[in-house]
């Protein structure tokens, strides 16, 4: 037997994936004769874009471009984004202001909307689809031919087992064979004096499951942001949000999806409740928040419903999600001018800085105050609000006013005052938690800065005329409202990728030959051979099972003193490479070659 032929019977049993064959193999078993007729010569430059096609689109790079996507997405569960929270970003901004630029401009703000996450996305999609396109036609190829015919060679295979029955017919044998195969749920197939078999095409089925819904997964994320839209709105205790693009702090559209296209709903946020651990090492965490609410859809906010939004419990309405994304407390106030006028009178939102909620927060009175003189200004406030205020003079000192608890158990603010311009009208987006003081001038009392720290009912009397009364706290909730169409879909298809990813580990595919061949004498020897990629297959078992089976109709002649059971030579033979020839691999003697 040559070289040649042992090759080629290996390649023929070996080959059991049904993945394109990698174009690097054909050009090594072409490479030599190449080089022995002209020498090396250039691909060109359809060649390099040939190649650079294969790599793009080999399982190997879609591989490690799933890789990157998942790193990719790290910094967004690291770093606040602002379609999910735009109060934590605000909060960054104000507390990194070198590190802030800096993330803005590489996007770790909206990763998910990044130059370089989308180029990952899309590189990732081209080598899915060209990859799935090809292996997919060659799986149904495979599905709708024959499994290969047995080699001429059966005794070269890892598994093998062969015995002589004298005075049985091979067609019987053959038929029996074929029987049991069946019965164990092989595709069988008969190839001239050979039954050939295949069984496990579920692994590929898998494989190629498991991919496809990744693919599925992409186009349901790129559907999503084509075609959804998302908006953030933070609402007071008591007051109500509709859904419409002038009542949202943060309206992010798509494409495809613009505030026409808003649906009809609203919701009033009732109560907002929260609790915290307060004791133990874990003291401080968050235990629960809800937010209860009453809504509507449509245009009649008479009509309401019920409901208590949770994290991770969002509030389904009409098409749209209501998801519970952060939460602080709004101090309120009531400020009059010189003439006893009350010129303001309602809660402002405060930021969060840190897990004890303290909190910075910006009062704003754009008109309406008249100071002693007549005079018609603006008035100011910065304020650091803490819901249980420290009172160790020694850490007030060192850290500054802060909370040492998230709930409301002391609650104190302490105000700074400023009258002027607050540059409202200037053009310039300005932020609610943040007062510009460049055209404004501090209150001072004995000149010294104006500075007041006040529980609830506590006031003070502005130099300029007129009173500043902290008349209680309220509690806001940040909202996202998202519609994203592709997210069933998305669901179906990672469901789906998880149940191809268990056919893709668990399914062993392998083949079983038995070829029967009755001699001159009228002796029937008998061989089966058995072929799995997996280590993990019970080949052995599996065959030498079929081989005790099939002596039924094909009784082994008395073996010799020195001859292995069919099951044990079985077993023995999967130790054998294909290459080498084993010394006694079945019951009986081993055909001459």
């Amino acid at each position: 037997m040559t070289a040649e032929e042992r090759t080629a019977d290996e390649r023929a049993a070996e080959r059991l994936s049904s993945a394109p064959v990698d174009d690097s193999e054909l050009d090594a078993g072409s490479g030599a004769g190449g080089a022995g007729t002209g020498g090396e010569v250039g691909i060109g430059f359809l060649g390099w874009l040939r190649w650079g096609w294969r790599q793009l689109t080999s399982m190997r790079t879609a591989l490690i471009l799933l890789f990157l996507l998942s790193l990719a997405a790290v910094p967004g569960s690291l770093v606040p984004q602002t379609s999910a929270s735009p109060t934590n970003v605000a909060a960054f901004v104000t507390k990194h202001h070198t590190l802030a630029p800096i993330y803005q401009k590489l996007g770790l703000f909206h990763v998910y909307s990044s130059f370089w996450f989308s180029a990952i996305y899309i590189l990732l999609f081209v080598s899915l689809a060209g990859c799935i396109v090809p292996r997919t036609w060659q799986f149904v190829g495979v599905l709708r031919s024959a499994p290969p015919a047995a080699p001429r060679h059966l005794v070269r295979l890892p598994v093998y087992a062969t015995w002589r029955s004298k005075g049985s017919d091979a067609e019987k044998t053959l038929a029996a064979a074929e029987t049991l195969l069946r019965r164990r749920r092989f595709r069988v197939a008969r190839s001239g004096d050979a039954i050939t078999s295949e069984k496990g095409y579920l692994r590929e089925v898998g494989n190629l499951l498991f991919h496809i819904s990744l693919f599925g997964m992409l186009l349901a994320f790129a559907f999503s942001k084509l075609f959804g839209g998302m908006g953030t709105v933070v609402v007071i205790e008591g007051k109500a949000f509709s859904n419409n693009v002038s009542q949202y702090d943060d309206f992010m559209p798509s494409t495809f999806y613009t505030g026409d296209d808003l649906t009809p709903f609203g919701f009033k946020l009732d109560k907002f409740e929260a609790a915290y651990q307060s004791s133990g090492p874990q003291i401080g965490n968050p235990t629960m928040y809800q937010a209860n609410v009453s809504y509507w859809v449509g245009s009649d906010p008479t009509k309401t419903k019920t409901a208590s939004i949770q994290e991770n419990h969002p509030l389904e309405v009409d098409g749209s999600n209501v998801y519970l994304t952060a939460h602080g407390y709004a101090p309120a106030f009531q400020v009059t001018d010189a003439k006893g006028d009350v010129i303001f009178n309602g809660p402002t939102p405060c930021l969060p800085q840190d897990a004890n909620l303290s909190s910075t927060c910006a009062i704003k009175v754009n008109d309406g105050y008249v100071d002693n003189t007549g005079t018609a200004t603006q008035l100011g406030f910065s304020g650091i609000f803490t819901p249980t205020a420290a009172t160790d003079p020694t850490s007030i000192k060192t850290m500054g006013p802060h909370s040492v608890f998230p709930d409301l158990a002391d609650p104190e603010i302490y105000v700074n005052a400023y009258h002027g311009d607050l540059g409202d009208n200037s053009g310039v987006p300005q932020s609610i938690y943040e007062l510009d003081t460049k055209h404004m001038t501090q209150y001072t009392l004995s000149g010294q800065p104006l500075t007041f720290a006040l529980k609830p009912g506590q006031g003070f009397k502005l130099p300029s005329g007129g009173t500043v009364t902290f008349t209680g706290v309220q509690q806001w909730a940040n909202f996202t409202v998202a519609t994203n169409p592709g997210s069933s879909w998305a669901l179906i298809s990672a469901l789906a990728a998880v149940l191809g990813l268990i056919g893709s580990l668990f399914v062993q595919r392998r083949r079983i030959w038995v070829r029967a061949v009755t001699g001159e004498d009228g002796t029937t020897v008998v061989e089966l051979a058995g072929l799995a990629r997996s280590e993990s297959a019970r080949i052995a078992e599996e065959l030498a099972a079929l081989a005790l089976d099939l002596q039924d109709t094909a009784p082994a002649d008395a073996p010799s003193a020195d001859a292995a059971e069919p099951a044990e030579a079985a077993e023995e033979a999967e130790e054998v490479e294909p290459t080498d020839e084993p010394d006694t691999v079945a019951a009986g003697t081993t055909p001459k070659e």
